[in-house]
């Protein structure tokens, strides 16, 4: 009998497509795949590294499973094996090290060297566009995520991803194409497009744009949703499909990083916060009611006070509906390391703390201008007594329901906001 094996995931949407791909690669050689609390034989860990906390979850994590199932076999992959893999291969447990270059392979892998080989296997990312060996179809969820690049050219100061995940690279037209048929043949009817910096995606001559629209015309998908995008590479067709309300969700999730051109010019990115105003004010008025989120780093090397009070400000006058706040940490590789003026620790706290009050009070004020109107909902999971679902432009839904909503896209009267969702009754 084959060895039980258990997955995973630490960090973002792409990890989580690419976790679903690895165990389906196992399923289809008769793995059993269980719970990592169940005793299996093998643990499988997607790992993250944007954050030390990131570094950190992932040590956490090993000693727990070791503390649980004394004598598992660990296998750490992807970002921070790749950039940090002599120190994760010293980690009690831990058996395979296998970089980002490599881990869709792991399956074979471990076929070919058994279980008892410990292996550290991090070569240099190749840069070629790629296919992916298996359709990641999720059996946790009825939304699936759709790989369609990896890696980034852009190197931001404060960013270790071009080193953990390698330069830009887009998989084949075809390829992305073969998999979103097949997952919504199994019954996926959202798809969500993810890579590293998906924008750039390029493959004989087709955009992201292409993308969409050939997707577009799958039967039985329901709605497409693009993770999140870097404000440079958003074509104004992607708007206007926005604005068609066809497939393509309205939602937008676009890092600002700072609000302070100063602070933008340091951390190396490429644009100006003129330039991204004047994106978010032609969204809102393409795209009626469009989500937008985006994301922020507090505590950037040499930001000063008045650069963080720009940064709040900025962030309470334009329209959007969250955001996601990150504490600067120094990355191995990103040059903002080596910046002499690093900002203390407790004032770090104190401004993202003020920028998650604010948005959580920028959440309530955006669900509120739904209450009292009719959406659909495509329903995901039970809990408690309510099922909860998604609206397109990214609000979460409750609703009381006897009936199996699991994967259905209901009309629902929203009523009330609770905890930042909107409880509901079915229409």
């Amino acid at each position: 009998m084959k060895p039980k094996v258990a997955f995973y995931t630490f960090g973002c949407r792409l990890n989580q497509a690419e976790t679903s791909i690895i165990q389906r690669s196992f399923e289809q050689h008769d793995y059993q795949i269980v719970d990592y609390r169940q005793d299996p034989d093998v643990v499988i860990v997607n790992t993250c590294t944007v954050t030390e906390n990131g570094d950190a979850d992932t040590r956490k994590f090993v000693n727990k499973i070791n503390r649980h199932n004394p004598g598992v076999k660990i296998a750490l992959v992807g970002c921070q094996a790749q950039v940090q893999r002599e120190k994760l291969m010293e980690l009690e447990g831990v058996n395979w090290v296998i970089g980002n270059d490599r881990k869709m392979e792991f399956v074979e892998i471990l076929e070919k060297a058994g279980l008892d080989t410990p292996q550290l296997i991090t070569p240099p990312i190749r840069r070629n566009n790629f296919t992916l060996p298996v359709a990641g179809i999720d059996r946790h969820h009825t939304r699936a995520n759709l790989k369609i690049q990896d890696g980034c050219d852009f190197f931001c100061s404060f960013c270790e991803i071009p080193y953990s995940r390698g330069r830009a690279r887009s998989r084949v037209f075809s390829d992305i194409l073969k998999e979103a048929n097949t997952l919504v043949s199994a019954g996926h009817h959202e798809l969500i497009l993810t890579g590293i910096n998906i924008g750039t995606y390029s493959f004989e001559e087709k955009t992201i744009a292409d993308v969409i629209s050939e997707l577009e015309k799958i039967d039985g998908l329901w709605r497409l949703r693009i993770s999140s995008i870097e404000p440079t590479t958003i074509p104004i067709p992607i708007l206007e499909k926005m604005a068609e309300n066809n497939k393509l969700c309205r939602y937008l999730h676009i890092p600002i990083q700072s609000g302070s051109d100063s602070v933008l010019q340091a951390m190396k990115r490429n644009y100006s916060i003129s330039e991204y105003v004047e994106f978010i004010e032609l969204a809102i008025r393409m795209i009626p009611d469009i989500c937008l989120g985006t994301d922020v780093i507090v505590g950037f090397p040499g930001e000063t006070e008045l650069e963080f009070e720009e940064t709040y400000h900025l962030l309470l006058d334009l329209p959007f509906a969250y955001f996601h706040v990150f504490s600067y940490s120094d990355r191995q590789h990103a040059k903002s390391g080596n910046h002499p003026c690093k900002v203390p620790m407790e004032k770090i706290k104190a401004r993202s703390l003020r920028l998650r009050d604010l948005s959580s009070r920028k959440r309530n004020f955006y669900l509120q201008k739904f209450v009292g109107g009719t959406h659909s909902v495509l329903f995901e999971q039970e809990k408690y007594g309510l099922w909860s679902g998604l609206t397109d432009n990214y609000i979460r839904v409750k609703v009381k329901s006897d009936l199996d909503l699991r994967n259905q896209l209901l009309p629902v009267n929203l009523v009330r906001i609770e905890d930042q969702t909107i409880i509901g009754r079915l229409a």
